[in-house]
């Protein structure tokens, strides 16, 4: 991918932490990695509200959102399976500490607001660590689901009504799949007509 294009990041996912996981997904050429440099992973972190402060981005953060990233992955999927979960890696990542509660006063009144420092990789990344791990402590897993596309990688949390989605969205994996079952039934209409 070329650093100077801005990679397309896909917020399908309904919560932060597999917004995050869904960063790296199943193409026709392989998984795509859409974190290439320490500049996508901030835009990333600014796109889903995370990024600490403005400005350049730590030295390593590409390295630690990847590693952040697959602890996630792994995390997620065993609390699906509902197999015990290895925390340690995640718990060193929530240690990067430092934030703090502050008040900010506007229109309207005053409000709290959690401040992040911003010196390291850690430092930058705890925001999404502290939302993966609100997802494992706090998520029904029950709605937490994989696209049903055979093709497709990405996760979402199933927020609708009915609670039936399937699809990471119906405009990709949805559509593809309501294509193929008409070219299916196409088909098999067809077959008798040809006998």
């Amino acid at each position: 991918m070329n650093e100077t294009q801005a990679p397309e990041f896909r917020q399908l996912g309904d919560h932060v932490a597999l917004d995050m996981i869904n960063t790296i997904e199943q193409s026709g050429a392989g998984p795509l990695d859409r974190w290439q440099s320490d500049a996508d992973v901030q835009a990333w972190l600014a796109l889903s509200g995370l990024a600490p402060v403005q400005g350049p981005a730590p030295k390593g953060l590409l390295e630690g959102a990847r590693g952040l990233r697959e602890t996630v992955r792994e995390l997620v999927a065993r609390r699906k399976a509902g197999e015990p979960l290895k925390l340690t890696a995640l718990n060193r990542a929530l240690a990067a500490g430092g934030s703090h509660l502050a008040l900010e006063a506007g229109e309207g009144g005053v409000r709290v607001t959690r401040q992040y420092p911003s010196q390291t990789a850690a430092q930058w990344l705890l925001p999404a660590a502290e939302a993966a791990a609100d997802l494992l402590a706090h998520g029904d897993f029950g709605l937490v689901r994989k696209c049903e596309s055979d093709a497709c990688s990405l996760w979402f949390y199933d927020r609708t009504r009915s609670h039936r989605r399937r699809w990471c969205s119906m405009a990709l994996c949805g559509n593809r799949h309501k294509v193929a079952a008409f070219r299916q039934r196409e088909a098999g209409d067809a077959a008798p007509e040809a006998q």
